[in-house]
């Protein structure tokens, strides 16, 4: 039987003391830390599956001295707070019914029947906790060494049972596949509608997972191929899209971070009124979607001046508006935006009385500063007595 490769996860102690508290017959590592070691990459979170019903594993961990919180624990997840990062431990499953959105489950006693009701091969990779041995059911190992992306059984039924595997495939296709399984591009062509059932958090975080990927262009392309984009983001067309392959390769050449946002931004037409409408179909945060219209609203004078466009809408905004157009980002290295030094009560104490007037000096000041290029307090002065002066 194949093994896990030791890993710098797998040595954890705060996960052998888990391993102790559950038992080592009872508890085995699955998910992503599986992939991702046996793909030789670092793993982030740890999942485990368990026989114990949550109630027992709260327990046991109490017993151990470990904390808990029943993050899912009507799903039979118990979150274990341990030294080095957090477990998620799930109770052993089976669905009883789904409807595309949710299921209902069913504790369950059997390893193979919990990774029956999972997505692809390539996450249902079962490995004891002492010895790394992989419990591999449906030849996700085989689809792994292939670089091969697999729904577990038949792709529409899979599909039928939550339509956000739909997203999930051309996620896990872009970071796992090489070759294309054209059972899952003919399931997901087909059932691309199902999408609008979903809610809309589920969709948006799933895209934004996706443009988040290095260069998300090539998935894109699929999904649109298979009619699933034109349901989840009918703004993005031939124009869209080939913004974003400029802004991608734009944020190589400025060693800039992906960002999901900015790429969304990329991918709809710069129009105020259509970010607020994307940004609130699919549920974005205050502080996405604040982003999402900034970037919108880019202009050609922009690039102008970067720096009074980062004091006017943030460096974010800034920074998204200058990749979008193109432009470089050189101004903001070693640069932070400062704060207008001048106060309301410098304005009253030379003899201004309080209100409108008040108001008015400062924003004449603080446009003259900005112009500046947001010179010293000496010059603040300077340019406040300018203003009284014209009264």
């Amino acid at each position: 039987m194949t093994r896990l490769p030791e890993a710098e996860w797998t040595r954890r102690e705060d996960l052998a003391e888990l391993v102790a508290a559950l038992g080592a017959e009872h508890l085995r590592w699955v998910g992503g830390a599986v992939r991702d070691t046996l793909l030789g990459g670092s793993a982030k979170d740890i999942d485990a599956a368990t026989t114990h019903r949550p109630e027992r594993v709260i327990a046991l961990c109490r017993e151990a001295g470990i904390r808990t919180v029943p993050t899912g624990i009507d799903h039979g997840t118990v979150t274990a707070l341990l030294d080095d990062g957090p477990v998620e431990v799930t109770t052993l499953r089976h669905d009883v019914s789904t409807d595309g959105r949710r299921a209902t489950v069913a504790f369950a006693a059997d390893w193979r029947e919990d990774a029956a009701r999972r997505d692809f091969t390539i996450n249902a990779l079962y490995v004891h906790p002492e010895t790394l041995e992989i419990a591999d059911y449906f030849g996700g190992l085989d689809d792994l060494a292939a670089r091969r992306v697999r729904f577990i059984g038949d792709a529409a039924q899979r599909i039928r049972e939550d339509h956000l595997r739909i997203l999930r495939y051309f996620r896990f296709q872009a970071r796992f596949g090489d070759a294309l399984d054209e059972e899952a591009l003919a399931a997901c062509r087909n059932l691309a509608g199902t999408l609008k059932e979903l809610s809309r958090e589920r969709v948006a975080m799933e895209l934004l997972a996706i443009l988040g990927l290095p260069d998300p262009d090539p998935t894109l392309a699929l999904m649109q191929d298979c009619g699933v984009l034109a349901v989840i983001l009918p703004e993005a067309r031939a124009a869209e899209r080939a913004c974003l392959v400029a802004l991608v390769a734009h944020e190589q050449a400025q060693h800039a971070h992906p960002d999901a946002i900015r790429r969304l931004a990329a991918l709809i037409p710069p129009v105020r009124a259509l970010a607020e409408a994307v940004a609130v179909r699919l549920r974005l945060s205050r502080a996405q979607r604040a982003r999402l219209v900034c970037a919108a609203e880019r202009r050609e004078e922009d690039a102008a001046d970067p720096r009074a466009l980062a004091y006017r809408e943030g460096l974010a905004c800034a920074r998204d508006r200058l990749l979008l157009s193109g432009r470089s980002l050189g101004e903001f290295a070693d640069w932070d935006v400062p704060q207008f030094p001048l106060k309301g009560g410098s304005i009253i104490a030379r003899g201004v009385a309080a209100g409108p007037e008040v108001a008015r000096i400062m924003r004449a000041v603080e446009n003259r500063w900005v112009a500046e290029g947001f010179p010293g307090p000496e010059r603040i002065d300077a340019l406040l007595e300018a203003e009284l002066s014209a009264r």
